[in-house]
């Protein structure tokens, strides 16, 4: 069951989720909460082999985006990151979210900002009941022209639904989660 406003206010006061910093009431709406844009961006290199090896980046011990293929640059909130047509970066939310183990999170992208061509997730919209960071975001530009973002804009909409119990595993617990109480891109 998909939790609506007044559900996701209780949820947050009990402390049964977790947002920081905590969701302004204009900020939740029917049956979301406004997702802002952070201040990390992830953007990737040009390189001199013209490709990526999968299997090697599947190798790496860290699991995380290799410094060869990418970097991270931190926006200051006053400054603007472009994102130029047919490229891809990732971002990072402003807001930090612990959910418990019987709640899924889902990330929707705003129609008004798809409708200009932005995606802001390709594959990874689930956030997994025991997850607990800065979501990742996976922006792409579909538009002919190059895409401006600001750190702190509303970037998406992030609704939740109830479990029909609480999960064995959360994503924080299990020993193989790459993400767990993620802070960069």
């Amino acid at each position: 069951m998909k939790l609506y406003d007044k559900d996701i206010k209780k949820w947050i006061k009990d402390g049964k989720i977790l947002i920081k910093p905590k969701p302004k009431n204009n900020n939740i709406k029917e049956v979301s909460i406004d997702i802002h844009l952070g201040n990390k961006f992830r953007i990737f290199n040009k390189n001199n082999n013209g490709y990526i090896d999968l299997k090697k980046y599947e190798m790496n011990k860290n699991n995380k985006i290799n410094k060869i293929i990418s970097k991270e640059i931190n926006i200051s909130n006053n400054k603007k990151f472009y994102l130029y047509p047919k490229e891809m970066a990732l971002g990072i939310t402003k807001e930090y979210v612990n959910l418990p183990n019987n709640l899924i999170g889902t990330l929707y992208g705003r129609s008004s900002l798809a409708r200009i061509g932005l995606m802001i997730h390709i594959t990874a919209n689930r956030i997994d009941p025991g997850w607990c960071g800065n979501i990742v975001l996976e922006f792409y530009n579909f538009n002919k022209l190059p895409l401006i973002l600001y750190p702190g804009m509303i970037i998406g909409a992030l609704c939740f639904e109830t479990l029909s119990g609480y999960v064995k595993k959360s994503y924080n617990t299990r020993k193989n989660s790459k993400y767990k109480n993620q802070k960069n891109t």
